[in-house]
């Protein structure tokens, strides 16, 4: 129903955000037909709204139909702040869509947004130490309150690493599909651990976000209909930090966040100033092969150019896709292998 919903709310909304100045040229489309009409922002708002719409009607429903004493009961203190910092971070991501927020605004308000989850986080805060390193640290170390500044510093993470893959029709989007996909399989695989309620909780929140991602993949995939935005860039990624904080899985989902760890580590010179930075860190459209190219910005966008050679820009965001879910099948390798064994069993 979600998705239904959000692909009869889009159309409409598209033509609101344009008549209110929201909308941009798509860069990678310049000199051509396409290039010269202005496309709709910040469409993000549409799934955002509508899963935090389908979370409290989960919520309602889950809490007057479940037994007080039942063990699938999560704590309503940790569905609120959930709630709290997803819809926090859907409104920083329209204000940076409005008003063009400086970095140094976008990596202070995130951790403000994780405030709600630190402060309910009633789980553990020790780490398992991998096998080989147990006998000189011990088998379970408790780091206190460094284990809640690493989920302060995940949350920041997540927020901006889908935010800085970007910048081709359908990517921000694709990732999140199937990083949901990735994340709702493991939370079904363990329901029946001593965790199950806070995976079933996760379930809860990326059911709705799928079906409304999903919704939006339709118009943003190429030729994009619509941008996305830093809306829907922060939302999916305070969703992802919500779900790994909250499920008691924060290790596991770093595993599915690889190519942005790859993205993260590779664009940070620039990030820091060490190279020139400029706004749009995008490919280039060659207008006679009508093939992008890559630049000299640091980015996985960039570095998968230098190393197939031109492509479309369709072909490019489907190789990127097909990295990431080759990334989620090796995620699955460690998590449940002898791998992971040295993390997660005694």
């Amino acid at each position: 129903m979600a998705f239904a919903v959000c692909l009869q709310l889009i159309p409409p909304l598209k033509e609101m955000t344009l008549k209110a100045g929201l909308g941009g040229f798509d860069i990678n489309k310049k000199g051509t037909p396409m290039g010269e009409h202005k496309v709709p922002e910040s469409l993000g708002i549409v799934p955002g709204v509508l899963h935090i719409m389908c979370v409290i009607v989960f919520q309602v429903y889950y809490y007057l139909s479940e037994a007080p004493d039942t063990p699938w009961l999560v704590a309503l203190a940790d569905y609120n702040a959930a709630l709290a910092a997803t819809i926090f971070m859907l409104f920083l991501g329209f204000v940076d869509d409005v008003l063009e927020l400086r970095w140094r605004y976008k990596l202070i308000l995130p951790p403000m947004a994780s405030l709600p989850l630190l402060i309910s986080y009633a789980g553990s805060t020790t780490v398992i130490v991998p096998n080989p390193f147990a006998a000189v640290l011990g088998r379970v170390v408790d780091l206190g309150v460094l284990y809640k500044v690493y989920m302060c510093l995940l949350s920041v993470f997540c927020t901006n690493s889908i935010n800085i893959l970007a910048g081709i029709n359908g990517l921000e989007v694709g990732q999140s599909v199937i990083i949901a996909c990735a994340v709702i399989v493991h939370n079904a695989l363990q329901l029946s651990s001593e965790s199950g309620a806070a995976h079933l909780f996760s379930i809860f929140f990326l059911v709705p976000f799928l079906a409304t991602s999903l919704g939006l993949l339709y118009f943003n995939w190429y030729p994009s209909k619509v941008f996305v935005g830093d809306t829907y860039t922060y939302f999916a990624g305070m969703t992802f930090a919500v779900v790994g904080i909250l499920g008691h899985f924060s290790k596991t989902l770093l595993l599915f966040f690889i190519p942005q760890l790859i993205n993260f580590v590779y664009s940070l010179p620039q990030l820091v100033g060490i190279v020139p930075c400029p706004r749009h860190r995008l490919p280039k459209y060659n207008t006679q092969t009508r093939l992008l190219e890559a630049t000299p910005n640091m980015n996985l966008v960039n570095l998968t150019l230098r190393i197939t050679g031109p492509l479309t820009e369709r072909s490019l965001c489907i190789v990127l896709l097909a990295f990431q879910t080759l990334c989620c099948f090796i995620a699955f390798g460690i998590r449940y292998t002898w791998v992971g064994e040295m993390f997660y069993e005694d």
